[in-house]
């Protein structure tokens, strides 16, 4: 094949042997194939092609009917016996026994027993050292044994001999001295599955031409039997020929070397027995797994990457040559190679039936927990260390001894050699330093794509790719702590799948490694405000393995044309970014007055919706802006050209003739006094701020007076007037109809404000209907809720404190709050337990910012103090009280001088009233004097010099209006008492009551403290 290469006419030879061709290799068929092709142009060249089971018409056939020449080898005569175990229920290694025993009996001579594996072997061996005669010698024959046990097979020996061998004694060796015959008539046999795509080896039924290979080893030295453990009807129903490796294998090593050398499409090549195009198709899979074959249309031919023409040139597995290749772009050939060579032959390390455990303690001291690849480099650099100190025997000792087999360790070395000379051909360098274990595994893994696995730990085994499961082999250093991801060398199947030669790996080396072979699934696709681009979830995986589970990523590369759409809607749109340009400003600036008249005009109308807006920044953002960082790199340049190109005009946003709304019917701010009061509008049915909303800062709501608020603004009094209207009973409403008639009436004959609205309504629907309408007719629960001004409190921050529609009940809730505010601003003017005018001066008004407060003298029982207060209303009530109590702390008390001049009926119907003592309503009637002279006097002072004047002109008459007080209320005590009597009588149930009326209404009339509420005039 080499040769080939070189020279693609083979010129440099006349004849050609192919023998032991009935082995039918990979190497075997490729070469019948291209000779076959090579013929025709070389009609000088010999090809002789020989083998003792060759199936010789169909290769003569494939050569164009090419003689056939039979010769006759020298053999003797071979007796067949069919003993076929299953009729007499014996199991197969009872089977064998029997034939061993029956063998025994012909005479002497060595017995040849085949089976399919290791396992089956050490089964029979117990089984027949327990049973066959003193002096009998049963000895193993498969591959993994060590060289010192093979060679016991060829040695002299003494006695009878049993040899229990697998398929390598049926041709690859020649065992002497056999004149017996056991043939179970099964065997492993390598065989591709393409179902799995891994390498099985299931035990099958051999063909005839492998049967009767079997039975010729009994007939080389003289006449022998074999005994064959199935019926001769078996026999003759079995394949005449096994299956050649071509139809049993991968065949990525073939078809990249037929690619390397131009020999066409692989299903056409002339092969003795052509693949199935499965197994083709299997073999491309690879190949282009390793990155060794371009991507090429269905029926075209294949070509190779540069990377597959590295690889062809590499006397290696593709799989291997993958990882010398990947190890040169990390740095780490020399310990690959040393790998990749290991890889390639069979284990140089022995494990003697006899002295597992001796061999396993010997092969430990190379073992990595992490990887078993890094044994065979332990190993190595061990025997370099050693055989530059030891001789050559001596070298060969330690092998022995250490339970390594020489030989193979020689053909290590010689492979890795030769892989070292191809090195130089590829311009690949061997790296002179140690390399990190991470470098080396990854580049394994560039081989391993499809041998990778990840732990189930419930099952306790890998899935691997494609569904299939396996276990790291029991002699894996790995498998103690069983690492959540592997790469394996190889995957086999024989009683379960089996990983050999594992490491732990990186998942994220998969994902670089296998970019072509993974497959990326995207979810969730949304928009992001802070990177201002559209972000997805992507979930990896390789061969249905989850490489990467969820992770979030940027979606513009992968899905540009929907991130565009979302970063318009979002971005652009929406405004759910952040951003700094002008143009976006003014673009919020503008849809925020058009969306603010849609509020004030309760309409849904006036702005266009956002498909509209939509299609406004999509007819001008390119293409390849799908993000707000390409929106910035692109606007950053387009402004300086086209400023306005981004910018919205009033048309373009306000859909046909609803722009215009007059800021007289709605207007953004209400006047009351000096206050200016915020105005906003929400068109939110069933909200609770549904309609107009008076936004009133915490600092003034004192000064707010519910006046006026219940004639809405005048955009909104028209509807407001008309749904009064038609709130009242049915017998008063028909008289008004129409309705939005008679409030347009109303509305242009009447000023707003003047009066309350529903006092203004009934005074004039009386002037012009002629309706007569009490307060109790309005039913105000069928007047929409967005018709009553909401009253929204709020604090310096402007964050809401209260809202509602009721602003006294506001005021009422808040009244702590606001109150705080006033004592903050009037701070030093406060005072309490005053019992004389001390305070100089009262402002009739304080005011800090928009805090404003009213001082007033305030009664706090036995002495009076200093209070800011919310209202003038307030401060007049509680500047008179405070001030009468003043005069009452300031000046005699006059009622010991009028008890003393009491008369009797006075005393008797003092008595009789309703405080339960005397002194009460004496200083009841002493308080309603000095209201009657406060007032007389001009009302309460504000200064010290008022207060003094006020308390001079009380003085003298201050015992003369009590006296006079006092004689009004004697009268009244007495007509009370008379009636409460009389009252008390009646006892007639006719008349409970009005008897009940009437004592409320008395009760109304003489109460404790009804002398000063009556006041001196009234009384």
């Amino acid at each position: 094949l080499a040769e080939i290469q070189r020279d693609r006419t083979l010129s440099a030879y006349d004849t050609i042997i192919i023998d032991e061709a009935h082995e039918r290799s990979l190497n075997i068929d490729f070469l019948l194939g291209y000779l076959k092709q090579l013929l025709p142009r070389r009609p000088d060249l010999k090809l002789i092609i020989t083998s003792a089971t060759i199936d010789p018409e169909r290769f003569a056939a494939h050569f164009g009917g090419a003689p056939i020449v039979e010769v006759s080898g020298r053999s003797f005569p071979v007796e067949m016996r069919y003993r076929p175990y299953a009729e007499d229920d014996l199991d197969q290694v009872q089977a064998i026994v029997e034939a061993v025993d029956e063998l025994s009996d012909e005479g002497p001579g060595d017995i040849l027993v085949f089976l399919s594996g290791e396992r089956e072997i050490r089964d029979t061996a117990d089984a027949l050292k327990a049973s066959v005669p003193e002096g009998t010698e049963v000895l193993p024959l498969f591959a993994r044994l060590s060289a010192a046990e093979q060679h016991r097979v060829f040695a002299p020996h003494p006695g009878r001999r049993i040899v229990l061998a697998t398929n390598v004694a049926e041709t690859s060796l020649t065992v002497p001295g056999i004149r017996y015959v056991v043939d179970p008539g099964t065997a492993r046999i390598s065989r591709y599955s393409q179902r799995t795509k891994v390498q099985r080896l299931p035990i099958e039924r051999i063909s005839q031409a492998s049967a009767t290979q079997r039975a010729g080893r009994c007939g080389r030295v003289e006449a022998g039997i074999c005994i064959r453990l199935y019926d001769e009807e078996d026999f003759s129903s079995r394949d005449e020929f096994t299956d050649p490796e071509v139809l049993r294998t991968n065949l990525a090593s073939v078809i990249l070397q037929m690619t390397a050398l131009g020999l066409g499409d692989v299903a056409a090549f002339p092969f003795v027995e052509p693949p199935d195009r499965r197994n083709i198709k299997d073999g491309v899979d690879l190949l282009r797994e390793l990155g060794a074959l371009e991507k090429a249309p269905e029926g075209a031919a294949q070509r190779l990457t540069p990377l597959g023409r590295q690889l062809a040139q590499l006397p290696l597995d593709p799989r291997l040559a993958r990882m010398v290749v990947e190890a040169d772009r990390n740095g780490c050939v020399r310990d690959v190679l040393v790998i990749a060579a290991a890889l390639s032959i069979q284990d140089p390390r022995e494990r003697p039936s006899d002295k597992q455990q001796q061999a396993a303690a010997m092969h430990k001291r190379f073992a990595d927990e992490t990887s078993d690849f890094m044994a065979y480099l332990n190993l190595w650099h061990y025997l370099q260390d050693a055989q530059k100190e030891l001789s050559s025997s001596a070298f060969r000792r330690l092998c022995r001894a250490e339970f390594l087999n020489y030989l193979r360790v020689r053909e290590w070395q010689d492979l890795h050699s030769q892989l070292r000379r191809s090195l130089r051909t590829l311009d690949l360098r061997l790296d002179a330093s140690a390399t990190k274990a991470d470098s080396v595994h990854r580049s394994l893994l560039a081989g391993l794509l499809s041998q990778v696995g990840l732990r189930d730990e419930v099952k306790r085994e890998y899935v691997g790719p494609r569904g299939t499961r396996f276990a790291l082999t029991p002699g894996s250093a790995v498998g103690k702590k069983a690492p959540r991801w592997v790469a394996v060398a190889e995957l086999v199947e024989t009683n379960r799948m089996w990983g050999r030669v594992a490491a732990r790996i990186d998942p994220q080396w998969l994902e670089e490694l296998a970019a072509h072979l993974v497959t990326r699934i995207y979810s969730e696709a949304h928009w992001e405000r802070k990177p201002a681009a559209v972000m997805a979830y992507e979930r990896v995986t390789l061969f249905g393995l989850p490489v990467v589970e969820k992770r979030k990523i940027n979606f513009a590369k992968t899905a540009p044309v929907l991130c565009r759409e979302l970063f318009i809607q979002h971005a652009l749109v929406e405004g759910d970014w952040d951003t700094h340009h002008a143009f976006y400003a003014q673009n919020r600036e503008l849809l925020a007055d058009v969306e603010e008249l849609e509020h004030r005009a309760r309409r849904r109308d006036i702005s266009v919706d956002d498909a509209v807006v939509y299609a406004f920044y999509d007819k001008r953002v390119p293409a390849e802006v799908v993000s707000g960082r390409h929106f910035d790199a692109w606007w950053k340049a387009a402004r300086l050209d086209t400023p306005d190109l981004l910018t919205f005009t009033l048309t373009d946003l306000v859909s046909g003739d609803a722009a215009v709304l007059s800021a007289l019917e709605h207007p953004d701010t209400w006047f009351q006094g000096e206050l200016r009061l915020p105005l906003t509008y929400q068109f939110e049915p069933g909200a609770d701020a549904d309609g107009v909303t008076v936004h009133v800062p915490v600092a003034v709501l004192n000064q707010v007076s519910a006046e006026g608020f219940d004639w809405q603004v005048p955009g909104l009094r028209q509807e407001l007037v008309t749904a009064l209207i038609k709130s009242l009973p049915k017998a008063l409403r028909v008289r008004c109809v129409p309705a939005p008639d008679t409030a347009g009436a109303f509305l242009t004959v009447v000023e707003p404000r003047r009066r309350p609205l529903l006092d203004a309504l009934e005074l004039e629907l009386l002037n012009i209907k002629r309706v007569d309408i009490r307060a109790e007719d309005w039913d105000l629960s069928k007047v929409s809720d967005h018709l009553r001004m909401t009253f929204r409190v709020e604090d310096v921050k402007g964050r809401t404190l209260a809202e509602g529609k009721d602003l006294d009940a506001l005021k009422a809730q808040l009244q702590p709050t606001v109150q705080q505010a006033i004592s903050q601003a009037a701070r030093g003017i406060e005072v309490s337990a005053l019992v004389a005018w001390t305070v100089g001066t009262l402002p009739r008004e304080v005011q800090q910012g928009a805090v404003r407060g009213y001082p007033a003298l305030v009664d706090e029982g036995d002495t009076v103090g200093v209070r800011v207060l919310g209202t003038p209303l307030e401060q007049q009530q509680q500047m008179w009280l405070g001030t009468r109590r003043l005069l009452a702390l300031t000046l005699p008390s006059p009622v010991k001088a009028i008890s003393g001049r009491l008369t009797n009926s006075a005393k008797l119907a003092l008595t009789r009233n309703p405080h339960g003592n005397v002194p009460a309503t004496l200083q009841d009637c002493t308080t309603a004097a000095l209201d009657a002279l406060v007032t007389a006097a001009g009302g309460p002072a504000y200064d010290e010099a008022g207060f003094e004047a006020l308390r001079e002109a009380v003085r003298p008459d201050l015992v003369p209006a009590v006296e006079d007080v006092l004689k009004a209320t004697e009268m009244v005590l007495t007509a009370w008492y008379d009636v409460k009597l009389r009252l008390d009588a009646e006892t007639r149930p006719a008349l409970a009551t009005s008897v009940a009326d009437l004592r409320a209404q008395l009760d109304r009339l003489v109460h404790p403290g009804f002398v000063t509420a009556t006041g001196r005039r009234r009384l």
